[in-house]
């Protein structure tokens, strides 16, 4: 499975070691936790919710690189809270955290969840028929969480100094909307 990550391009794209700042899935010093996204759009939609973003004259900011990370075949576990809670703003982030941390108890390396950053059906991308590109069917965004040593994960640079499209916003759930 290949999963998208946006960083800043000045440093790695993955945590190694537990310095990393909470976040959904792993509270402090329970890193690293690497994020991905099912989609690039997913990863563009992590970064305009945790930053805020609304107004498409802010995307001109960024210059974030985009990465193509595969992220093999073993298998995740499937969070099983409310779409509510996984999806939910920061103060849903400690029920977050617990139930990853039983995951993690019970020996998951991995987990996988709903995009809280995507509205439901904004994952979906373009097709081409009749020699014109059209929106594909909708369809829901994903996140994989890898718990600990980066060890193994092999991501390519897809776009460098890059920014979100603008078309993207209109689809990110945003905190406290």
């Amino acid at each position: 499975m290949i999963g998208y990550r946006q960083a800043d391009p000045r440093y790695p794209f993955l945590w190694s070691d537990p310095s990393q700042p909470a976040a959904r899935w792993h509270g402090e010093g329970e890193g690293p936790a690497h994020y991905f996204a099912d989609t690039p759009d997913g990863a563009w939609a992590e970064l305009l919710r945790h930053e805020e973003i609304h107004d498409p004259a802010d995307l001109a900011t960024f210059r974030r690189a985009l990465w193509a990370v595969d992220l093999g075949d073993q298998p995740a576990k499937a969070a099983t809270l409310k779409p509510a809670v996984m999806t939910g703003g920061r103060d849903t982030y400690w029920a977050c955290q617990q139930h990853a941390r039983h995951l993690r108890a019970r020996g998951a390396k991995r987990l996988v969840a709903p995009s809280a950053a995507l509205l439901p059906g904004g994952a979906a991308g373009c097709e081409v028929a009749d020699a014109l590109e059209r929106p594909a069917d909708p369809r829901d965004g994903r996140v994989v969480v890898i718990f600990g040593d980066p060890a193994g994960l092999v991501g390519w640079k897809a776009v460098e100094h890059g920014a979100p499209p603008a078309g993207l916003l209109p689809r990110v759930r945003h905190f406290g909307g």
